[in-house]
């Protein structure tokens, strides 16, 4: 129990802080920390950053969502998750450990890059830039929504990088719209994966409560933490967890 609670802190504090990335730690958490199967964590982290994210989006409603962009993402992502959860439930659970390393480091290497923060088609509004911002959210939604549902991630670490890069948004309006499109994600991954699951709930709130106070306290104090830094630390604690992660499924 001891466990849960400390790692569902951190899960909590990196989503608060970064608008992203907790669902990637949360499943090794789950896993190696905790003791579940894969099965059992990718749902069980689903619910917990889908809610955890939802405690985050609270502190900045009034930084401004972009809610155009949240419609096009978060809904193509709805049946890229529900493909993604059915294609998991036939891979071998140790290869599904060893892609969520594999995306870790990705994501960590990313985190290291300073992102490129212009203004967009996607920033301009719903009806000038319409034709030239869907395509682009879109595409986004449907890889973002495929690794929801494959390894139970909401996505955020690469939906925000996406966000800023690929779509004109500014990162502070990205990070908030990049917590929502995680909600919308995690539902819709914890619904395909749903049937025939079976709640440990003690464990699931010793992991959710730590998780959603970590995430609105982290996303208060955010908003003074340099992006630098923030970036860095993401990246070392990903290093780790990828590391962790692999040492994990090899021995196994």
């Amino acid at each position: 129990m001891i466990p849960a609670l400390g790692l569902g802190l951190v899960v909590g504090v990196v989503l608060g802080v970064v608008g992203g990335g907790g669902s990637i730690i949360a499943v090794p958490a789950l896993v190696y920390g905790v003791g579940m199967s894969p099965a059992q964590a990718i749902p069980t982290s689903l619910l917990v950053v889908g809610i955890s994210s939802l405690a985050a989006l609270l502190p900045r409603l009034r930084e401004g969502l972009n809610w155009h962009v949240i419609a096009l993402v978060g809904g193509a992502g709805i049946p890229a998750a529900l493909a993604g959860a059915a294609v998991g439930k036939l891979l071998d659970p140790n290869i599904l450990m060893l892609a969520f390393a594999v995306i870790m480091v990705a994501a960590g290497i990313r985190m290291l890059s300073k992102p490129r923060e212009s203004e967009g088609s996607c920033s301009a509004g719903p009806d000038r830039a319409f034709r030239s911002c869907a395509p682009k959210a879109v595409g986004v939604g449907l890889l973002v929504g495929f690794l929801t549902g494959l390894l139970g991630v909401g996505g955020g670490f690469l939906i925000t990088p996406a966000l800023t890069i690929f779509l004109g948004l500014r990162m502070k309006q990205a990070v908030g719209t990049s917590l929502a499109i995680i909600v919308v994600n995690s539902a819709a991954g914890f619904s395909a994966h749903a049937a025939g699951y079976t709640l440990d709930w003690a464990t699931t709130l010793a992991f959710a409560i730590p998780a959603i106070v970590g995430s609105v306290v982290a996303a208060q104090f955010a908003r003074r933490l340099r992006d630098k830094h923030i970036r860095i630390s993401f990246a070392v604690v990903i290093f780790a967890v990828a590391a962790w992660v692999t040492a994990g499924t090899v021995t196994a």
